[in-house]
């Protein structure tokens, strides 16, 4: 192949080997802002597997299944559990009652999903119109580490009960309402959902009572992760009038958790189940009402507030889960990729040109050099000879070289020199 082909040739390769290099960087930079694909599967802490965190968890697990997402059910002993878990790395969800976080936590709130009423049962004979009317009396108040302790040793504390005017017992759930209903003790708190059977039965045994909080309110200035709500009367049993007459009670709320290095695009899919699930009415609840970002016990993340306040994005409210998050990581990687070849197309064209140009320029130069001899005075023939076959190599070369047609121009004027230095070499 002739030289200057070749070269040509050679022009062109390295202009486009500059551009693939450029390319291939722009692609590496723009990885950089991508995040990695989500898990495919992930794990919550509930509680045990007769309470309400654990039949949610079972919602959530059908509806993320429908997206490919496998969701993991791993119970607890209650929200302390839960908490400590996730701040282990242990799971990367979890069910926790409001107020039970320090003000410091490093976790993130989903949202508040529903009431958790708490629920003061005592014997009937008991008249107890405040909790300072429970002073001297055998209270149950769950399990150590249990929300319902944690929640029931605060109510009691803001009314200085403790140990030393009050008999407490860690007795929850069955085992509390047993021992409320044969006498055992008189008093007992719980924290449940109204639908649970625990709850339904106690509220139409006749020989307990559920307490009404008429400080409520007083309750709730102090403590504003609570929220007064209000059991209506006959709500339970119109025909037997369950209850008797409206009953206030306090209820924190049902907090899904995270750790902050939660996959984003999963949290929209989990935030998307979460409203499915608790979006319906209820006794304490209006339709829509939960989820939502109030009365959290964490601060809430970013991903949550914005689908609070604008829904999801708009590639998930219509396309499946797993063509959303594949588009929307392409676009991530196009905006910056465009970025750069934009300026990269603009960039080329001259690049190339410079390069041609500048080999016309040095073939100008040899020719330069040519013509400065012809005009020495001391020439002689054999020197002309010698200056008219590098003449003649020179216009050989320029002629061989396949230049686009917008350089035809600067091609053909220099042919036209070329033969006005080889007239001079000819002339006497």
């Amino acid at each position: 192949m002739p030289t200057s082909e070749r070269t040509s040739q050679k022009d062109s390769v390295i202009t486009t080997v500059i551009g693939i290099v450029l390319l291939i960087a722009g692609f590496s930079l723009a990885y950089q802002f991508v995040e990695p694909a989500p898990p495919t599967t992930i794990s919550i802490s509930t509680g045990s597997k007769e309470g309400a965190y654990y039949a949610y968890a079972q919602l959530y697990k059908e509806r993320l299944a429908k997206h490919g997402i496998t969701l993991n059910i791993d119970t607890s002993a209650g929200s302390a559990e839960n908490i400590d878990r996730l701040l282990a790395g242990e799971v990367d969800l979890a069910f926790v009652q409001g107020g039970l976080t320090s003000a410091n936590t490093p976790l993130l709130s989903l949202g508040s999903l529903y009431y958790e009423p708490t629920w003061i049962f005592h014997k009937k004979d008991l008249n107890v119109q405040k909790l300072t009317d429970l002073k001297g009396q055998r209270v149950a108040i769950g399990q150590e580490g249990s929300g319902t302790r944690s929640l029931a040793l605060l109510l009691l504390t803001d009314n200085k009960l403790d140990e030393s005017n009050l008999t407490l017992l860690n007795d929850d759930g069955l085992a509390a309402a047993q021992k409320l209903t044969s006498g055992e003790v008189d008093a007992a708190f719980f924290i449940s959902s109204v639908q649970s059977p625990l709850i339904q039965h106690l509220l139409q045994t006749p020989s307990i009572t559920l307490a009404s909080l008429n400080r409520a309110e007083a309750y709730k200035r102090l403590h504003p992760f609570l929220s007064k709500i209000t059991l209506p009367e006959g709500v339970i049993n119109l025909q037997k009038n369950i209850p008797a007459s409206d009953k206030t009670l306090l209820a924190p709320t049902a907090n899904l958790l995270m750790n902050a290095d939660f996959h984003p695009a999963l949290s929209i899919l989990v935030l998307q189940a979460i409203e499915e699930t608790h979006k319906a009415s209820g006794v304490f609840a209006n339709p829509k009402q939960f989820p939502n970002s109030s009365n959290l016990t964490a601060p809430i993340s970013d991903v949550a507030d914005r689908f609070y306040k604008s829904g999801p994005p708009f590639l998930m409210r219509y396309l499946p889960f797993g063509t959303a998050i594949m588009i929307d990581r392409f676009i991530v990687m196009i905006i910056p990729l465009l970025a750069l070849l934009i300026p990269l197309f603009k960039v080329m064209p001259p690049l190339y040109r410079w390069r041609i140009s500048s080999r016309i320029y040095r073939w100008y130069e040899e020719l330069h050099a040519v013509d400065d001899q012809v005009h020495d005075q001391t020439i002689t023939d054999s020197q002309r000879q010698r200056l008219a076959e590098k003449l003649s190599h020179i216009e050989n070369e320029v002629n061989k070289v396949k230049t686009p047609l917008s350089y035809a121009e600067k091609v053909y004027q220099l042919l036209i020199h070329i033969d006005l230095v080889r007239k001079k070499i000819q002339k006497p």
